[in-house]
């Protein structure tokens, strides 16, 4: 077995274009964690007792699941009840959905670190409850929580091949029908993994050191 370069430059415009691919889909299923993270963190903390056990035992059904299962069931079950969702459209969902589960403990963590008596200033105020949260209660709490959701960003990104498995073309793939199709998977594959090297490596050491600049702060 022998590296060939004319395979490295054939396959290369497939891979990044796979590439980009696996960035949107990070991007914009980082982007639906977030959102969803941070709903069902305030669920999670809801005085109605209904409500944060529904949360909580929801997001523990999820989190308990499979990823490779959920995009499953997005993608060839929820067809058999008249849901028709496209490949790059159930990934997103599929990888959102995982994910919030786990930025809904990071963003669930940093609202009950922020103190009491900011709540009680903010009632003092008379702020109401959309002004406390916005003015108050977010921007204490989220600085701290960017570490850890910046982990969950590379996580996501390397959780990404598994989208091959409901046809999405993203980097993984790329290189997968490549391989199947031209009998070379040496190439190719070495290929994908530098790929996740060059974004993971950088994107880490920035995690690391937005976590160090929290910590010189507290």
């Amino acid at each position: 077995m022998e590296w060939s370069w004319s395979v490295a430059y054939d396959v290369m415009p497939r891979l990044a274009a796979g590439l980009v691919v696996t960035v949107q889909a990070t991007l914009v299923g980082a982007l639906v964690a977030y959102v969803l993270g941070l709903a069902l963190a305030i669920l999670k903390m809801s005085p109605c007792r209904l409500v944060a056990w529904s949360s909580y035992w929801s997001s523990e059904f999820v989190r308990r699941t499979p990823l490779l299962v959920q995009l499953y069931f997005l993608f060839y079950v929820l067809p058999d009840l008249g849901i028709f969702l496209e490949p790059f459209a159930a990934g997103v969902i599929g990888l959102g959905l995982h994910f919030s589960t786990y930025t809904s403990e990071v963003f669930r963590a940093g609202i009950e670190n922020v103190p009491k008596g900011q709540w009680e200033a903010a009632r003092s105020l008379n702020y109401s409850t959309i002004q406390t949260w916005r003015h108050v209660v977010l921007p204490q709490a989220i600085p701290p929580m960017i570490p850890p959701l910046a982990n969950y960003l590379i996580t996501m990104f390397k959780e990404t091949p598994l989208l091959a498995a409901i046809t999405v073309v993203e980097l993984f793939n790329a290189a997968n029908i490549y391989s199947n199709s031209h009998y070379k998977y040496l190439e190719p594959m070495t290929l994908v993994g530098t790929f996740f090297l060059l974004v993971s490596i950088p994107a880490a050491a920035l995690a690391i050191r937005l976590e160090n600049a929290f910590r010189r702060k507290a």
